[in-house]
């Protein structure tokens, strides 16, 4: 089964088509498209670029188009993508206007393209579909929560696969195994201590996750990809009662607010420069101290986090960094590593520094967790779940 993942954006296009047999996935083409303002037309060219290649003849050829969509409150899972969710990524569209107004727009323009074609949403808040209500849940009045306002998650995809690969990465393919058909079959009941991993997805939006064979038990993301430790651009946590403070004291609208706050907040924000890694690196060294902040305050939050899901797992047996920022910055792994022996983390400084193959083990000799870098690997996860879901549905 050929199945074409889906990654949108607010005016970006991006694909992979995967050849699926069983487990086994081989990627057959990548591609994407940037400045986007016409997601049909983003498809088009997409479906075009792979006939020029001879992958594909026509939609016929696909068994199935996988979306990792972000967004859908009580909506979660791995599901067909059908009119309930369509509706829902349209009533969280102001919750994740990045993504969740194309993604919806995307369906749509397959819809339109194919009455047959199988089109599989898997949203980003399915990974924690399995916690426990009180990590779901905000001390909000009651009218509140029955509207929707909780913890959701997200970095779901990026999550699942750490939560995979680390499994096998620590000789647990039982594990592993089970893992892969979570959405299936829901979480792993096995024998013997429980595999505890602490996942730590940095890139231009990052979180921090607690893993215990292999499912959720929380995420630093709550109601929305807004919260948690900062992004690039957008703030992380705030308290609420910040938002009318700044609204009354600088004289601006609500929208400007959450404008200012999706924007201008995160490493921008506290940097002043840039909201790219590189740039914020570059001026610290050069002694700009409101960049030094920027780097210390992220430092921080990721330790809380990970510091949070320790006590929660009392332990962990792999702390993992993915993402871009997470797999490619030697230094900021070994700050969120300090001083954390007496945990049971402990990360070898040359192994850190110099190591070339990924998903190799940076703990230093006496470390009770394994570190690792796992590359992120989101659209494999799409396309195995999209498959399993078709294949089942076809059964």
């Amino acid at each position: 089964m050929k199945v074409l993942v889906a990654n949108l954006g607010s005016t970006s296009f991006k694909y992979r088509l995967f050849e699926m047999e069983g487990e086994a996935a081989r990627l057959l083409a990548t591609g994407g498209f940037e400045r986007v303002t016409d997601h049909g037309e983003a498809i088009d060219q997409c479906l075009a670029s792979l006939r020029g290649e001879g992958l594909i003849s026509s939609l016929d050829d696909l068994g199935a188009v996988g979306f990792k969509a972000v967004h859908g409150g009580e909506v979660s899972g791995c599901l067909l993508a059908d009119d309930r969710v369509l509706d829902a990524l349209d009533r969280f569209a102001d919750i994740a206007p990045a993504h969740n107004p194309a993604y919806a727009a995307g369906i749509r323009q397959f819809r339109d393209r194919s009455a047959t074609l199988p089109l599989v949403a898997l949203f980003e808040t399915a990974f924690y579909q399995w916690e426990d209500e009180a990590a779901r849940r905000y001390a909000v009045p009651e009218p509140w929560y029955e509207v929707g306002i909780r913890r959701y998650g997200f970095h779901g995809a990026s999550h699942k696969f750490v939560a995979e690969r680390s499994a096998e990465l620590l000789g647990r393919e039982d594990l592993a195994a089970a893992t892969r058909r979570l959405y299936l079959d829901g979480p792993a009941r096995l024998d013997g201590d429980p595999v505890r991993v602490i996942s730590c997805h940095l890139g231009g939006s990052s979180s921090i996750a607690g893993i215990r064979n292999g499912a959720a038990i929380g995420c630093s993301l709550g109601f929305s990809p807004q919260s948690g430790i900062p992004h690039n651009n957008r703030v992380g946590d705030l308290d609420s009662a910040a938002l009318p403070y700044a609204m009354r004291h600088l004289g601006i609208t609500v929208e400007e607010a959450e404008r200012q706050l999706a924007r201008d907040g995160g490493l921008l924000g506290l940097s002043g420069i840039s909201n790219d890694m590189r740039d914020i690196r570059k001026a610290a060294a050069e002694g700009d101290q409101r960049a030094r902040l920027a780097l210390d305050v992220l430092v921080q939050q990721i330790r809380h986090w990970v510091g949070g899901f320790l006590a929660e797992l009392n332990g962990c047996d792999a702390l993992v960094f993915t993402g871009g920022i997470g797999e490619n910055n030697p230094w900021l792994r070994a700050e969120v590593c300090r001083d954390l022996g007496n945990l049971g983390i402990e990360l070898d400084a040359e192994r850190n520094t110099n190591f070339f193959a990924p998903e190799t083990d940076l703990s230093a000799e006496g470390s009770t967790s394994r570190v690792y870098v796992i590359p992120a690997n989101e659209e494999l996860v799409v396309a195995r779940e999209t498959q399993r879901l078709v294949s089942s549905l076809a059964n």
